[in-house]
């Protein structure tokens, strides 16, 4: 079974623009992203789509493979589709590009579930949460069942109680890596908008709310996804070695 990262890169962020090209520890945040996930046992190719040309040739002078692509997609789940289109992958992983700290073996737990056989076409992960994300409308919740696929995701503090807030233990933080069969990730691109997904801006309710399901993996290897300028310092200090 031959599995692909495609990590997508646009140059227009709305809160870091150009974040992709940023630097950290004199590399781009992007080369990061590339070197991090190329060392996933599981993957035979790594490939950025993008539609800027600054990046393209970035990420082509530190060796990596990178793909121009439509600037009008929506999001980033449609900028990997058009790559896909093109590749005799069984497999895609949709590694987003603002996680320079991404673990390999966060890429490898989202795929073993196609490689063992399991009737699964769409995978992604969960971790423990802290108390001080349980508010934070930029941390994803998610609830699961029984076997482990995906119930819900919402900013909201998901599961409560009828006497408020559930205790911590039974919320997990939604890991934004996905993983599908190649011809899913064809058809997910091409269903249209669903009402909860616009109302919570979460692309991957659109699969839920089609009728499709979604495996959730547990694991305690938690990322960091640079979408302020201070998640950027985090990161930076992480680097350095100033923080743990």
């Amino acid at each position: 079974m031959k599995v692909v990262a495609i990590i997508p890169a646009r140059y227009e962020s709305t809160r870091l623009p150009g974040k992709a090209l940023l630097d950290i520890a004199g590399k781009p945040m992007i080369q990061w992203v590339y070197e991090r996930a190329s060392r996933a046992e599981h993957l035979a190719r790594v490939i950025v789509a993008t539609d800027d040309e600054r990046i393209l040739r970035t990420v082509r002078d530190f060796g990596g493979e990178a793909a121009l692509t439509a600037k009008d997609h929506p999001s980033g789940t449609d900028r990997i589709a058009e790559v896909a289109a093109k590749l005799d992958a069984q497999v895609i992983v949709n590694v987003q590009g603002d996680e320079p700290l991404i673990d390999p073996r966060a890429i490898d737990l989202a795929v073993e579930p196609f490689l063992r056989g399991e009737d699964v076409v769409m995978t992604t992960l969960m971790c423990p949460i802290r108390a001080e994300e349980l508010d934070d409308p930029h941390t994803v919740k998610v609830v699961v069942d029984q076997q482990g696929f995906a119930l819900y995701f919402s900013r909201a503090a998901i599961p409560s109680t009828r006497s408020g807030r559930a205790p911590l233990e039974l919320v997990r933080k939604h890991i934004g890596l996905y993983a599908y069969t190649r011809e899913f990730l064809l058809r997910y691109a091409a269903l249209p908008p669903t009402p909860l997904m616009q109302a919570e801006q979460l692309e991957q309710l659109k699969v839920l709310e089609h009728g499709f399901r979604i495996r959730v993996l547990e694991t305690e290897l938690e990322s960091i996804g640079v979408d302020t300028a201070e998640d950027l310092e985090r990161v930076r200090r992480i680097v350095a070695g100033e923080e743990q």
